[in-house]
């Protein structure tokens, strides 16, 4: 019989021995009161830490506020998302019956969340110096791109700023569908700028979500950015 957490395992790099811990990690708060949000608190921190760390020690010149908006790009939500989906994490994922219906293994917020409870998990289970491992192995690709001279600003402000320089309409964001309940809607944003005759449209779990989704996407439109950089949909 094939057990779902050796595939798991070799997924995220490290094979638990106390299976109850990374199902522990991996059950929502839907399924029942026994749920990976302890862990979650937990890997946060860690996350945190480690990360934190990595950037003090790359960029030895960097003052405090910079390295704050470096650390927050990386480990915002959206990124931790897309790494849950290259995990396919989505596959393991413990619902309740309420989220396994409306999509909950695709939903961004979720798969966040598992990230970091596994995190949490591997801490208690491995120590520090192998989530630290894990972490920066997931990571890493995403911090070589980090540099001081990143841009730090989000797309929509990006977006708007290069209207204003080409003395151009500002875009134009209007909400075309909300879905799901209230506490986990699911936003259809379309994005105009006169310079595309054809609107970009985009998916977030928030409409601010949406609309730097859609501001992305209209950045490679315009040639402003060549590839879409956390341009898949938040869902």
């Amino acid at each position: 019989m094939n057990n779902p957490l050796v595939k798991l395992s070799q997924r995220l790099g490290y094979r638990f021995r106390d299976e109850s811990l990374v199902l522990l990690a991996l059950t929502h708060r839907s399924k029942g009161g026994t749920n990976n949000e302890r862990l979650e608190f937990l890997g946060d921190s860690i996350l945190n830490f480690v990360i934190a760390e990595e950037l003090y020690q790359r960029f030895g010149l960097a003052k405090e506020g910079k390295l704050s908006r470096l650390r927050a790009k990386i480990v915002k939500g959206e990124t931790l998302a897309e790494i849950a989906r290259e995990l396919d994490l989505g596959d393991f994922l413990l619902l309740g019956s309420g989220e396994l219906k409306s999509g909950g293994h695709r939903r961004d917020s979720i798969l966040a969340d598992t990230v970091e409870a596994l995190i949490g998990a591997l801490y208690l289970e491995a120590g520090l110096e192998e989530v630290r491992g894990r972490i920066l192995s997931w990571f890493g690709p995403r911090l070589d791109l980090l540099s001081l001279e990143d841009p730090i600003k989000d797309p929509k402000t990006r977006l708007q700023e290069h209207q204003q320089g080409n003395k151009s309409r500002l875009p134009a964001y209007e909400v075309l569908q909300v879905e799901g309940p209230t506490n986990e809607q699911i936003f259809t944003v379309e994005c105009r700028v006169p310079e595309c005759p054809q609107p970009v449209v985009a998916r977030g779990n928030s409409r601010r979500a949406a609309e730097q989704q859609a501001a992305q996407q209209m950045l490679v439109l315009l040639g402003i950015d060549q590839t879409p950089s956390g341009g898949k949909e938040t869902v």
